[in-house]
């Protein structure tokens, strides 16, 4: 049996037993959710901890890689420049459009408020009032890193690995290459870490499910059900607006070509839930379509690692889902935490399903949101994982033939101008 299969189990287990005990005064109800609340907790807690080693050792192992590639540097910065365009757009635009939508979502306030000691207890300490914007922007840039690892602050955490491996690309080649091979096998470890952890859902997902389901009754049921359509419609239009326009118009492919070109690496995707399995029918698709070979070679297996679209859709939409099911405001600040943590956070998720899920823990922690439902958001996300990860696999495609158009757009004014020079020599 699968763990997708498991988790879905645990999960459907959890509501039942936490519907049953919604409403329930008896000694017997107290005792299960005081047991199964704990369980959960632990649960999660085993996710926080990989979270900083994780994110910090992907991230400059992805970016210092990107920026020392040496050769193929103009390729990679060119790629890296459009990716975070593509992912800043996708991410500011969700959290625009999923914001008001999830207003909407009707959840019984005084179920929502009884959620809400639980929040409190999983979120980092929060001031009285909403952060300025000025203080927002002041907090990126941490006096200690350190403290701000110890404190939970994972957001000036980001910030400083990124520096770090930009820093990090300047350095000699020989001392460089041993450091990034030193953080990418703890980066390696750390994925294992969380395999294993993530092997617990099944019976972390039900200690989870119990309390909530107890607290909010049916409610809980269709609220998820609400999350998982809101998800997929998101990374449908992110699709269809964003990334085949961009494919057709700036990659210069007629529309019926780039479909054929996206269509054999899309299904692999959406079938396996893993862009790392869909990379070969990323590579055939790209020669077929007589991309340069820094594309397809450098371009392409680099986006398949690190480049994640869906996630830019999942993250803010999981953040702001949780936010309303545990009754917490988000102000401006926490929308610009969450938009702007989402298009760091997106280069360090996991190649595991649920990734991206575990991969949200920091921009829940940015923005100050609880972190009890990540459980409930990991034994759901098959149906969005299928649609999330074919949104990767068209992302780098996109992404692929953007910068292949454009380098032949750059080649072809190179030999314009080299065509008077010859001429004047003769």
């Amino acid at each position: 049996m699968s763990l997708t299969t498991r988790v879905l189990i645990g999960l459907i287990a959890g509501f039942l037993v936490g519907f049953a005990l919604s409403g329930s005064t008896s000694p017997v109800a107290a005792t299960i959710v005081a047991i199964a609340a704990p369980v959960g907790t632990i649960f999660i807690n085993l996710i926080r901890m990989t979270v900083l080693p994780l994110v910090a050792s992907m991230l400059i192992a992805s970016v210092g890689s990107l920026a020392s590639s040496g050769a193929i540097a103009r390729a990679g910065w060119r790629a890296a420049a459009v990716a975070l365009a593509l992912l800043a757009a996708v991410a500011v635009a969700t959290v625009l459009i999923a914001a008001p939508i999830l207003l909407t979502l009707q959840i019984d306030q005084a179920a929502a408020m009884a959620l809400r000691p639980a929040a409190a207890a999983a979120a980092p300490p929060a001031s009285a009032g909403a952060p300025s914007i000025a203080q927002w922007f002041i907090d990126l840039v941490p006096q200690n890193v350190a403290k701000a690892a110890a404190d939970g602050a994972m957001l000036p955490v980001i910030v400083f690995s990124v520096l770090f491996a930009f820093a990090l690309a300047r350095v000699a080649e020989e001392r460089r290459d041993a450091l990034l091979r030193g953080v990418q096998a703890v980066a390696d470890a750390m994925q294992r870490l969380v395999a294993w952890i993530l092997e617990l859902a099944p019976v972390g997902v039900f200690a989870l499910a119990v309390p909530l389901a107890s607290r909010l009754g049916l409610a809980a049921a269709g609220a998820v059900v609400e999350y998982i359509v809101l998800v997929v419609a998101l990374t449908l239009l992110a699709g269809v607006a964003l990334l085949y326009p961009l494919g057709v118009v700036v990659g210069g492919m007629p529309l019926r070509r780039f479909v054929a070109y996206c269509a054999p690496a899309q299904a692999v995707a959406f079938a396996s839930r893993s862009s790392l399995a869909a990379l070969p029918a990323m590579v055939e698709s790209a020669e077929r379509a007589a991309l340069p070979a820094v594309v397809s070679g450098f371009i392409l297996p680099l986006a398949a690692s690190v480049f994640r679209v869906g996630a830019a859709v999942a993250m803010p939409v999981g953040a702001l889902f949780l936010a309303r099911l545990y009754g917490v405001t988000v102000s401006a600040p926490q929308l610009a935490s969450i938009a702007f943590t989402t298009v760091l956070a997106s280069f360090a998720v996991p190649g595991i399903p649920g990734g991206s899920v575990v991969a949200m823990v920091p921009v829940l922690a940015a923005a100050n949101l609880p972190l009890d439902g990540i459980g409930i958001l990991l034994a759901v996300d098959a149906i969005p994982d299928m649609f999330r990860t074919t949104e990767n696999v068209t992302g780098s495609l996109t992404l692929a033939a953007v910068i292949a158009r454009g380098r032949e757009a750059r080649e072809a004014r190179e030999a314009s101008s080299l065509k008077p020079q010859a001429s004047s020599r003769t």
